[in-house]
């Protein structure tokens, strides 16, 4: 087992349930459930929302109200924290920092990387930055660049990238569109199948 090894994990979907698909129930607004299952062009998706936000009068207040409700999937935690203890882990999602922290803190505060939103200071959401192009696939080819080796686990279209760049890579609780396009990928369903899966792997 080499210790040059960073398993790099997906967020909603794998660890927290998703978070548009939340709110979009909390609000009764059912055009916010789209997500990168559904469209795989990530800043068309997140334009299309903010516009939904905006015809609705919703903010970023509104949406931290809602995610402060949400827990982490059932055995996310204890998932994650065995893998920590096996190797190190981090997080990429194009989720975004206003969002994803109350969360990290439930999941026992694991690295993540993700994106900013810009928000007025009326709490309306104006626009998104990306921390960087292709955000998971980019980060992946980093760490390699400096000597490490990924291991990766996604659930969607974005996570493609960094699963197929990396020396193992597997969907978790994908969809069947998704598993049917790409079944070269072991796709599990439970998190005890997934940690053998990468333990073996590392």
């Amino acid at each position: 087992m080499s210790d040059m090894n960073i398993v790099c994990l997906d967020l909603e979907g794998v660890l927290v349930p998703e978070i548009w698909i939340a709110f979009a129930k909390e609000t009764n607004i059912p055009e916010l459930e789209r997500t990168t299952r559904d469209e795989p062009d990530y800043d068309k998706l997140m334009k299309y929302r903010i516009g939904i936000l905006k015809e609705h009068g919703l903010g970023l207040k509104e949406i931290q109200e809602t995610i402060a409700k949400i827990d982490p999937l059932p055995g996310a935690k204890k998932f994650l924290d065995d893998l920590r203890e096996l190797t190190q882990v981090i997080i990429i999602s194009d989720t975004f920092t206003q969002f994803a922290k109350p969360l990290m803190e439930k999941l026992g505060l694991p690295t993540i990387f993700c994106n900013t939103l810009e928000v007025a200071e009326n709490g309306e959401i104006t626009g998104f930055k990306m921390r960087c192009e292709q955000s998971k696939l980019s980060t992946v080819k980093a760490l390699q660049s400096v000597g490490f080796e990924t291991i990766a686990s996604g659930d969607s279209h974005n996570d493609l990238g960094m699963i197929k760049a990396s020396k193992a890579g597997f969907l978790f609780r994908s969809t069947d569109a998704i598993k049917a396009e790409y079944p070269e990928l072991q796709a599990f369903e439970e998190y005890d199948d997934l940690y053998e899966a990468i333990k073996k792997a590392l």
